[in-house]
């Protein structure tokens, strides 16, 4: 006898060739009904023997598309109806959508064979694509996930093209951006006065970047700026006219072989650069050849062609690396738009690379690294947004404006909490506008209205006004402030799926904290609704204020002015009196003395910055975390050559003290110990105090659980050495792996908070 029953699939399944699959799966099993795109997900009617459906709702989930994620199924039964066959229908639309929009994918190895076959009638055609790849994400306004409702509507396909789209066997069926030359975008070459350059247009970019020419290329998310990374000359161009003298460029390689011989690259590094999401990968240079890409000569940022446009740039062979960098000038958003890109980027740009479909939503590149043994996310953007973080249970409808630095937005529906992709620093207004663009556009397509808002406690932050400011747009709306390390805690136990109390680390430059100062070096006894300041680093001057952050020579005079007071003069390097003229260092002295424009800090950055002046003299940065990170670099990688004290006051709530540590790293520097391994002896003294802290307040509370969270845990050595001594002692350490542990994944832990206080 025969039943009918509705299977509803609800996860990342629009755009991914899950119909299709759908499609096949009832005819392996003789089913009859329908399928199609709702606002629930994927909405399934099967009709047939009892056996038979139950074969196919067992094999649903177990041989669905690559790039499908099925969160939910659920199953009911319907009465019969009079049907021959199974028919794929048009897609339904309401306005309570429960749809998960997909990313944006890499070219797939069938559209690169079809691409680069002078027999196929897509040979060369720089927007190839199928079910299985292309731009999702940056080409929607809204859901559902139809044509009609991206930047491809205004290009009607021609009749090869609507045959592939309505054959369900077609690996384009329902291929929402499916095109060809005959009826889709194409490219266009101009120089920076607009003038349309001959020929082709990507056969004259490769011949002018391999003349040494600057070349803007729109992408999926945005414009790069592409130079030839084997001309040097060419790379410190682009860093003068960009205005980024010193931070390290991402290289695009054609193929792996070609990131094996620039680089070491590990299996699980090879399977991250090979991912469906290709993002860039920090990965270990095997020499210091590329100074001008990557000046630090220890890690490069590497990644593999993700669209038919770049492996177009790659097909003759005479290119062998290409600097791609984000379009803008440091620290604003990336350009999306044609006339935007050339009126920003004309002082930067010789040539525009640029077509003519639209991008919705400006999308950087992803950067990731693995690091003791996991995959950690330093930007999460192109290629992973806006795949959810499943939560414990469900929560309100709510949205979390993040912080002020690599801010992201997050919104929650049900139990998924939405991570957007990456907008930046929010300290221009430029930055700010894009912050703007993305909660509309994300309300848009996830057709989520917050109830509340979750923001940052510091009072200056854009994103904190922002969040004030709606009380009088919104109506009635609920403000929810989230201390910062508290979220970054929170934002670790939320991809835990962690409840009850945890000990949180969270280590990083800078946060607002309850009493006034700033935070950055702190140890809490967290919950998902508050927490207890346990520990922290001893407060230090920051004098000048947040003029520190880009001259660590301040926070460096600040410690030795506090440990050796009248004597602090003898215990400066030579080549900080060298690089800081006296009147600024005098000017210092002035502020530290009257405590005046100075306020006190516990950040665990700072730290690093002080020590980086002294010994790699970093005494001014271009970039975030530059001194740590050289810090980093030149550690020496022998593990066992002592550690600096840190001494622990037995407060309530402990000070780590650090005046020990300016004696003993003096000390080192006037008997000329190399700079490495005063750096190992400095990692190795801060992991041993935090694990120190950690292993008294496991002992005073009871809790095992550590979670560790902030932006100094980006750090490898911190960061492996910490988790190894914690792991060792028995305590269970959670960290951080489908968001950034930096402030690109504080917007997780605010909406966490946001949902457990209300």
């Amino acid at each position: 006898m025969k039943q009918r029953v509705k299977v509803i699939v609800n996860g990342i399944v629009q755009g991914v060739g899950f119909r299709p699959y759908v499609y096949r799966l009832a005819q392996r099993f003789n089913l009859t009904g329908t399928v199609q795109n709702s606002e629930s997900g994927v909405s399934i009617e099967v009709q047939g023997v009892p056996k038979d459906i139950n074969s196919f709702v067992h094999e649903l989930p177990k041989q669905s598309p690559l790039l499908a994620s099925l969160f939910t199924i659920e199953t009911t039964q319907l009465l019969l109806v009079e049907e021959s066959s199974f028919v794929i229908l048009e897609s339904t639309r309401s306005h309570s959508s429960k749809t998960f929009i997909p990313p944006d994918i890499a070219t797939c190895d069938e559209c690169i064979r079809e691409l680069l076959n002078p027999d196929d009638r897509r040979f060369f055609y720089p927007f190839i694509n199928c079910t299985n790849c292309g731009p999702r994400f940056t080409i929607v306004r809204s859901v559902p996930y139809d044509r009609a409702q991206t930047s491809m509507a205004g290009f009607q396909m021609c009749s090869f093209c609507q045959a592939e789209y309505d054959d369900p066997l077609d690996r384009r069926f329902h291929a929402q951006p499916n095109a060809c030359w005959n009826c889709g975008p194409l490219v266009e070459l101009l120089d920076r006065n607009e003038n349309v350059q001959p020929g082709d247009p990507i056969v004259e970019a490769v011949r002018l970047l391999k003349q040494g020419s600057i070349i803007a290329i729109k992408g999926l998310g945005g414009f790069h700026l592409a130079v030839d990374a084997d001309q040097p000359h060419a790379v410190e161009e682009l860093r003068r006219r960009k205005s980024r003298p010193d931070k390290p460029f991402a290289v695009m390689v054609p193929h792996l072989e070609a990131a094996k011989v620039l680089c070491h690259v590990t299996d699980e590094e090879a399977t991250l650069l090979g991912s469906a999401q290709h993002p860039i990968v920090l990965l270990q240079e095997r020499s210091k050849a590329l100074r001008a890409v990557a000046p630090d000569g220890y890690h490069l940022g590497v990644f593999l062609p993700y669209t038919p446009l770049h492996h177009l740039l790659f097909a003759d062979g005479s290119l062998s690396m290409l600097v791609m960098t984000s379009a803008n000038l440091s620290e604003e958003p990336i350009a999306i738009e044609n006339d935007e890109a050339l009126d920003r980027l004309r002082g930067i740009a010789d040539f525009f690379l640029m077509h003519n479909r639209s991008i919705l939503l400006r999308c950087d590149d992803s950067v990731l690294r693995r690091i003791s043994g996991q995959t950690q996310f330093f930007r999460r953007s192109q290629g992973f947004v806006p795949y959810p973080v499943v939560l414990r249970q469900a929560v309100p409808p709510i949205l979390a404006v993040g912080g002020e630095l690599k801010n992201t937005l997050c919104m929650s529906r049900d139990r998924y909490a939405f991570l957007g992709q990456h907008i930046g620093d929010l300290t221009s207004l430029s930055g700010f506008h894009f912050f703007e663009e993305s909660v509309k556009h994300f309300e848009d397509i996830l057709e989520i209205h917050p109830k509340v808002i979750a923001h940052d406690l510091h009072p200056g932050y854009l994103s904190t006004q922002w969040a004030n400011s709606q009380r009088n747009v919104r109506g009635d709306i609920r403000i929810v402030g989230v201390q910062h390390h508290h979220a970054h805690i929170a934002s670790c136990m939320a991809e835990n799926l962690l409840s009850g109390e945890v000990i949180g680390v969270a280590l990083d430059g800078s946060g607002y904290g309850i009493d006034g100062s700033v935070w950055g070096g702190e140890v809490l006894i967290a919950s998902q609704e508050g927490f207890t300041r346990a520990a922290h680093l001893a407060y230090s001057a920051m004098p000048g204020g947040d003029r520190v952050v880009h001259e660590p020579w301040r926070m460096a005079l600040s410690h030795l002015m506090d440990t050796f007071g009248d004597s602090w003069r003898t215990q400066v390097p030579r080549s900080l009196m060298l690089s800081v003229p006296a009147s600024h260092i005098a000017a210092v002295e002035r502020i530290f003395a009257n405590r005046t424009y100075s306020p006190h800090t516990s950040s665990c950055g700072r730290l690093f910055d002080a020590i980086a002046a002294l010994v790699c003299d970093r005494m001014f940065i271009s970039y975030e975390a530059q001194g740590a990170i050289e810090l980093e670099t030149c550690c020496d990688r022998r593990s066992d050559l002592g550690s600096y004290r840190f001494p622990i006051s037995d407060d309530s709530c402990m000070q780590i003290e650090t005046n020990s540590l300016f004696y003993e790293v003096t000390t080192d520097l006037r008997n000329r110990v190399a700079p490495g391994i005063i750096s190992r002896r400095f990692h190795n003294g801060l992991i041993d105090v935090f694990v120190e802290v950690v292993f008294r307040i496991a002992n005073r509370s009871g809790l095992q659980r550590v979670c560790l969270s902030g932006g100094s845990f980006q750090n490898a050595i911190l960061f492996e050495g910490m988790k190894k001594k914690l792991e060792a002692a028995g305590l269970n350490i959670f960290t951080q792996t489908q968001v950034p542990t930096g402030d690109g994944g504080l917007s997780l832990g605010q909406l966490l908070v946001a949902a457990n206080q209300l």
